[in-house]
This record gives C-alpha cells, sequence and structure tokens, in this order.
C-alpha cells in the first residue's frame, strides 16, 4: 500500500496520520505539496482524478479517497484497539459523532476557508467573500455545541477515545489556523481538547 499525504494544517490527511499513530501502524507514505499544487499534477490525478488528499493506493493498484474511508477500511483490516466503537450501538454512535463534526462545525469551517482567507483567494475564484464572513457565526455556534456536549463526557462519542475525536481535533487545529478557532470560555471544549491534544498521536 502507498499513503498519499499532505503536512499540516491540512486536517484531512492529517487525521489519517493520528488514526496510524493511535493503531501503531506504519505505511509507505509520499508527502505532496498543496502549496505547490502537487496534488493537482498530472501523475497524481491518474491516482485521484478529484485532486484530493489523502488518497491510499492498494497493492493491486485500486485507489481509496476520503479519509474516514480509509481508516474504515484499515479498521477491517486492524480491528484491535477499535477507534470505530464496540458494538453495533457503539460503531452507529461514533459514525454520529463524525457525521455531527463534519456537517456541523466542517461545513461552514470550508466556507470561511474557501472564501475569505488570502491562501485559497488564488485557486478559488472568484471567492464570495460576503458568503464566507456569513459562515463565521456558524462555526461559533457549532463550537457552543461541541462544549455543552463534552461538558459531561470525557470523550465524544462517551468514555472511550475514537475517530469522532480525531475527527474533531483535526477541525479544531484547523479553525485555528484559519483564525475562527473557539472561544476560550468554552470550559468543555477546552477540557476535551487538552486530553486529546496531549496524546502522542496528536503530533502526528
Amino acid at each position: 500500500m502507498l499513503l498519499f499525504d499532505a503536512p499540516a494544517p491540512a486536517p484531512n490527511p492529517r487525521r489519517v496520520r493520528i488514526y496510524l499513530a493511535e493503531k501503531g501502524l506504519k505505511i509507505p507514505t509520499r508527502e505532496l505539496s498543496i502549496r505547490d499544487a502537487e496534488h493537482r499534477s498530472a501523475e497524481y490525478l491518474a491516482v485521484n482524478p478529484l485532486g484530493q488528499i489523502p488518497a491510499l493506493q492498494l497493492d493491486d493498484g485500486e485507489v481509496i479517497t476520503e479519509s474516514l474511508s480509509i481508516c474504515r477500511f484499515l479498521e477491517a483490516l486492524n480491528p484491535d484497539k477499535p477507534l470505530f466503537g464496540k458494538g453495533p450501538k457503539g460503531v452507529a454512535e461514533v459514525d454520529m459523532w463524525c457525521r455531527r463534526a463534519e456537517f456541523r462545525l466542517g461545513t461552514p469551517l470550508a466556507m470561511v476557508w474557501a472564501h475569505t482567507h488570502p491562501f485559497t483567494a488564488r485557486v478559488v475564484q472568484p471567492q464570495y467573500t460576503e458568503f464566507g464572513e456569513s459562515n463565521r457565526p456558524k462555526v461559533a455556534a457549532a463550537f457552543g455545541y461541541f462544549d455543552t456536549i463534552l461538558g459531561d463526557r470525557p470523550f465524544l462519542a462517551g468514555r472511550d477515545y475514537t475517530m469522532a475525536d480525531i475527527v474533531l481535533l483535526t477541525m479544531v487545529d484547523f479553525a485555528r489556523f484559519v483564525g475562527v478557532g473557539p472561544a476560550q470560555e468554552l470550559a468543555g471544549l477546552a477540557a476535551w481538547y487538552e486530553r486529546v491534544s496531549t496524546r502522542p498521536s496528536a503530533v502526528a
């Protein structure tokens, strides 16, 4: 297998790196520079025509894209120390929280990033700045929602650290990079962030 990766601050490749670190797995990796548009090269588009990172090329040449799909594939091969939940209910809950993190926080965050950040100005044309700015309150509201949820539990899906925490952590850090990080007074979210960001895997 070969994992196509990209360095921080890209959140989606980092999800896979954290997952691999938590599992103690090592996969041959090729790092691409998003800044230098290596993900848009003809060579990489032959691997993933969408030009998105990460991508996992299997030994038979087939390619799996999307960070969660890659991690689910690896989970099926390496089920011990489950990160996608235990039992039917646990699996469903982790999936639920991954989707809530992606839709409630990830969607408005992506709009702020795409339409207001100077880094994306050269690739997102035209930028709809007013629309992007209108998503900042939605990002703040999402942080408030997760702060409430995390006020009475150690991790997003309950007592165990799971893929849902990896998804949310990468989004919080990316939001900080974009300039729309969570407010300091969100104590539940802050306590959770300290717990997950001090895990050895978080530096991946």
